[in-house]
């Protein structure tokens, strides 16, 4: 059976404690709140969980808290990306055996792989038999996957789609028209999700399949409302909710990602904590900024006031 990646995803934060430990208790409610305000998918383990900060029993631990406490009610990507080609191996086939439903996998980082190097990177990604999300971010890789390298990458027995984070809507056009469009209704789609929440509107108004979102940490009712009105064809929905979370999503980019989004999240009281070294605490003007726009789109009360609950 195909499985289908579309939707509104969470790049879910890693909760952390006040000395800095995983808070695997607030990670576990996180998990259960999001599939309860109707999230379409959940990703543990990217860059917003702070994976570069995070050993690998704490990776483990939480892959096995989302796949227990999601319990096949949603799809699990979980990130496995490294810039060593064996490492990354070893991360996807833990995914798989831990069961996760597919491995989102980077771009590798610093190296800069040339395309050659970068299709042998994917081809031992696909290996394990886990379906792939290529995760395409120059901004934090140095390496962009441009349309006509994407297309040779998608070819891949087993790479079923990208996190589109280019910021280029041309290039997120170009893939939609070259790769997963011919790929649509066959027994081999290539699924595109948006890896900016600003770009959503326009990759699914281009032919995209949904979004791995960051805002959605905090309002997972009203990034899944946006995009599920895209892809039913609503698209004056779409703008009004676009525009209405707008300001979240810049504030939300304020400062380096998780800061922003888990400082906004312990303000309504959700789990997330503080951030590891080498992240910092959001400067003071930066929070000003932060808490007006949270304050505006998450009134007093409609906060967090119990603890949140989860199945097991």
């Amino acid at each position: 059976m195909v499985k289908a990646f579309k939707g509104a995803y969470t790049a879910l934060v890693t909760p952390m404690k006040d000395r800095g430990e995983v808070d695997y208790d607030g990670f576990r409610r996180l998990v259960a709140w999001q599939i309860e305000r109707g999230i379409d998918g959940l990703v543990p383990l990217g860059t917003t969980g702070e994976t570069p900060t995070l050993n690998d029993d704490e990776e483990e631990r939480l892959i096995k808290i989302a796949v227990e406490e999601t319990a096949g009610r949603v799809p699990l990507i979980v990130g496995a990306g490294s810039n060593s080609t064996p490492h990354m191996e070893g991360y996807v086939k833990r995914a798989r055996d831990l069961g996760a439903d597919a491995a989102l996998v980077v771009t590798p980082y610093y190296n800069k792989p040339n395309d050659s190097g970068l299709i042998k990177h994917f081809e031992r990604a696909a290996a394990p038999g886990l379906p792939i999300i290529i995760y395409n971010i120059a901004g934090r890789t140095g390496r962009n996957i441009p349309a006509a390298l994407m297309e040779r990458i998608a070819a891949i027995p087993g790479i079923a789609g990208v996190k589109e984070a280019s910021g280029d809507v041309a290039q997120i056009m170009e893939v939609i028209h070259r790769v997963a469009l011919p790929r649509k209704g066959t027994a081999n789609p290539f699924w595109v999700l948006s890896g900016d929440d600003g770009l959503t509107l326009p990759a699914l108004a281009l032919g995209g399949d949904g979004l791995i979102s960051v805002v959605s940490n905090l309002v997972p009712e009203k990034v899944t409302a946006l995009v599920r009105s895209c892809l039913s064809g609503d698209f004056a929905e779409g703008r009004r909710l676009h525009y209405e979370l707008l300001p979240l999503i810049k504030s939300a980019f304020i400062e380096t990602n998780p800061v922003p989004i888990k400082a906004a999240m312990d303000r309504v009281g959700l789990p997330a904590g503080p951030v590891r070294l080498p992240l910092g605490p959001l400067a003071p003007e930066s929070e000003v900024r932060l808490f007006a726009v949270v304050d505006h789109m998450v009134p007093p009360e409609g906060r967090v006031k119990t603890r949140l609950k989860c199945n097991h």
